[in-house]
């Protein structure tokens, strides 16, 4: 077998000059690409007049602050509410599907199942139509239900992509399951397990708009309100530029919060590997020489 030369790895070679000048043109061309279309937006923004200060002077009233703030505030509930709950859910289902029992393996994975495959708008109607819920507790469970199911093949996921020799082992220091699972695999899988959770977190986030549909007072239900009360053409357009950073903003903080509790593990005690003296001779056994 030829060795590896210095120029390329296990995986690809080393791009060359040509292959690297390629890259740089493609660079280029993508980067001219995207700023010809953010041109072309604001082009249009500036065309249709978006930028005037008639259409910016009524977010200086305060009763119009107030509404978005409100409805901030309304959005941040229902997602504290549904993280929360979705994350218990997303456990308690995972429990069930790694039991040792069949019959709840079997429950658990249809309640997931079931869960993953339906529309969360679908459940949120039926919980505020058929149920006759109020539009709070509708979004909420349909968040919780949708993200919970979610995260539980997360948690499974992650639990099970733990080395099998890790478990042995704590089996044979006479740890039963629950000790097992809470203090040798689930504290490992955690690190592995995050960035997935944090991304179905900011779907809730997201999904939280949802509520403008069953006429939750949420963020974009407060956007909407406003905008059906300006007296001016395209009213959407401002109401949207001011939404979506804050709705952006949002979610890149909870990326943000994630890679600080990551960093944080890896610089905890508990998880840092511990160092090892040298072996040094000791006292041999009688009867050896």
């Amino acid at each position: 077998m030829k060795a590896l030369s210095h120029d390329s790895t296990a995986l690809y070679d080393i791009p060359g000059p040509r292959t690297v000048r390629r890259h740089k043109l493609y660079g280029v061309l993508s980067t001219l690409v995207v700023l010809a279309l953010l041109g072309w937006i604001l082009y249009l923004l500036f065309d249709t007049d978006q930028f005037t200060a008639t259409k910016w002077s009524p977010f200086e009233y305060k009763g119009i602050q107030e509404l978005l703030l409100r409805g901030l505030g309304n959005t941040l509930k229902a997602f504290a509410i549904s993280a929360v709950l979705a994350l218990a859910l997303g456990g308690l289902l995972a429990m069930g599907r790694l039991s040792d029992h069949r019959p709840v393996r079997w429950v658990a994975t249809l309640l997931v199942e079931f869960f993953r495959a339906m529309p969360v708008l679908v459940m949120i109607f039926f919980v505020f139509v058929a149920l006759k819920v109020q539009p709070l507790p509708a979004l909420v469970t349909g968040l919780t239900l949708y993200n919970g199911s979610v995260l539980a093949e997360v948690f499974r996921s992650g639990v099970n992509s733990m080395e099998r020799g890790q478990k042995e082992a704590a089996y044979a220091l006479g740890m039963r399951k629950t000790q097992v699972m809470s203090y040798v695999l689930v504290p490992q899988a955690l690190r592995a397990m995050l960035p997935a959770i944090i991304s179905q977190l900011v779907v809730a986030l997201k999904d939280t708009s949802l509520g403008f549909l069953i006429t939750y007072e949420e963020f974009l239900h407060a956007g909407k309100l406003i905008a059906s009360n300006l007296d001016y053409d395209l009213p959407f357009i401002p109401v949207v530029m001011v939404i979506s950073p804050i709705y952006i903003g949002m979610c890149m903080l909870l990326s943000w919060f994630a890679q600080w509790v990551s960093k944080r593990q890896r610089r905890n005690p508990k998880t840092e590997a511990a160092e090892v003296a040298p072996a040094e001779p000791g006292t041999l056994l009688p009867g050896v020489q």
